[in-house]
């Protein structure tokens, strides 16, 4: 809680996602990534319930931790309405980005794996010390994989690993400003929307290269952020099955000194390495909010 009472919100704790296919993650991860178990089970029904989605409880789940052993998790629940989801087209959750140490070694080792790579290693226009890819994964899953060097004069999360761990999440929707509302009654500090190209969202939608996308940024703790996208007309909601969470990037949590951020929320157990309660939200563009507290 800052001096003025509005709460602080942390860094990101976990990023869930709904993918058809456990084993095939579990090899893909392991193996390219070097993202290894730290839990794995059945999804309780409280848990299920209390994320909003009663009829994936009995569903397998696997959480991974980076080789670095940074508490930001990557967790996945299996089902098979998940099958066929394409990331970036569809409005919600939409990309998750990990900070690496040497991104164009990396973009080598992904050849001939589970991983896509979209947009190949480049240094951005305006800080070339930062050199991005854009991937999709093995069940059609985003992943930024950003490498930041010295000299930026930006406060953003060093890589202790060859991979790291997430460092930001980016969802879309067909409404900015009721994106940045979710978090207006946060006290974290705001970058306000500008617009550049961002050629992985038009590639994805079928639009020209050089469209520009409004995009800004709420600023969490230790280098780490949110990215709010406004998406193109062309994108839809995205559509999920009844009782279930939406298909793909679906959920990331975040740290708080309480989860009860907002009136009305009810916690829970937190389905994560070292607990703490947690409540949950859905946001403008069908994305889901966890608020986990400390253990």
């Amino acid at each position: 809680m800052t001096e003025g009472g509005a709460p602080l919100l942390g860094t990101i704790r976990a990023v869930t996602h709904v993918v058809p296919d456990l084993a095939v993650i579990r090899a893909a991860y392991g193996s390219v990534l070097g993202y290894q178990p730290v839990d794995e089970g059945i999804l309780p029904a409280d848990t299920a319930a209390a994320w909003g989605a009663p009829a994936m409880a009995g569903r397998r789940y696997l959480t991974l931790a980076p080789a670095c052993g940074t508490p930001a998790w990557l967790r996945f629940v299996e089902s098979p309405a998940a099958a066929g989801w394409q990331a970036l087209t569809t409005h919600g959750w939409n990309a998750t980005e990990i900070v690496v140490q040497d991104v164009d070694a990396l973009a080598a080792r992904l050849e001939g794996s589970a991983f896509r790579v979209i947009g190949p290693p480049k240094s951005l226009q305006r800080f070339p010390m930062i050199r991005a890819m854009q991937v999709l994964g093995p069940a059609g899953e985003c992943l930024y994989l950003t490498q930041v060097g010295s000299g930026s004069g930006l406060d953003l999360a060093q890589a202790a690993a060859f991979v790291g761990h997430v460092f930001i999440v980016v969802a879309g929707g067909p409404d900015l400003g009721a994106l940045f509302a979710t978090y207006a009654g946060f006290a974290n500090a705001i970058d306000p929307p500008v617009s550049t190209r961002v050629q992985v969202i038009s590639w994805a939608n079928g639009l020209p290269p050089e469209t520009e996308h409004a995009h800004g940024l709420v600023k969490l703790p230790r280098g780490t952020l949110i990215e709010l996208d406004a998406y193109p007309a062309v994108t839809r909601p995205r559509e999920t099955a009844p009782g279930e969470l939406p298909p793909g990037m679906a959920m990331v949590s975040f740290s708080v000194d309480d989860p009860r951020v907002f009136a009305g929320l009810r916690t829970h157990a937190a389905l994560l390495p070292g607990g703490g309660a947690s409540a949950c939200l859905q946001g403008a563009a069908g994305e889901w909010i966890e608020f986990v507290g400390p253990p």
